[in-house]
């Protein structure tokens, strides 16, 4: 039966972290970072400016997201503040009952994952406004083990999926990822 519980928390585990809007393959990176802005030298409107500073906040939102959610699940810390610093809900509620499911069945996160995500849609006219994000997560090197003894958990393997995320932005300015889901069915 706890074996059982433990597959299941991993699943969700991986799940939550993998949840990151996201639709590029991975470069090889091992930290998440923004893609390279492309510069024209053409004349920029307001709603082109508005549009770039959505993406870059999104995407510096979701960044944070990864990082977070890595240091939380290394820590075993579901309360660890960085996530609700870039994290709304449900995504950190489910985040945070993957983290302390893992915790109490004693097992934990190590190592890292690969991210280079682009951000494939922006509409800042919605209420509110969104940008979606995909990414080709790569987790191979993203393991849930038994914090005792470190031996990998069963059935929690990781992989390069698509995953996809959607950052919201918030009455008070913010951009927060609220929405994620890895794409289990589409490697990459």
């Amino acid at each position: 039966m706890r074996g059982r519980q433990l597959r299941r928390a991993a699943i969700c585990l991986l799940v939550g972290v993998a949840a990151m809007p996201v639709t590029a393959c991975a470069s090889g990176r091992e930290t998440v970072e923004r893609p390279t802005e492309v510069r024209d030298n053409g004349p920029r409107t307001d709603s082109d400016v508005e549009r770039r500073a959505a993406e870059k906040a999104a995407l510096d939102a979701y960044s944070g997201y990864l990082a977070a959610s890595r240091t939380a699940g290394l820590r075993s810390d579901p309360r660890l503040p960085e996530l609700s610093r870039f994290l709304g809900d449900p995504l950190l509620t489910r985040v945070r009952v993957s983290i302390r499911e893992a915790k109490e069945h004693g097992a934990m996160r190590t190592g890292t994952f690969k991210s280079d995500p682009s951000v494939t849609a922006v509409s800042l006219d919605a209420k509110p406004a969104t940008v979606e994000i995909q990414d080709c997560l790569d987790t191979t090197g993203y393991r849930l083990v038994y914090a005792k003894d470190k031996r990998s958990v069963p059935g929690s393997g990781g992989g390069r999926h698509l995953s996809t995320a959607t950052a919201t932005r918030y009455p008070d300015g913010r951009w927060l990822i609220n929405y994620g889901a890895t794409h289990r069915d589409q490697p990459c």
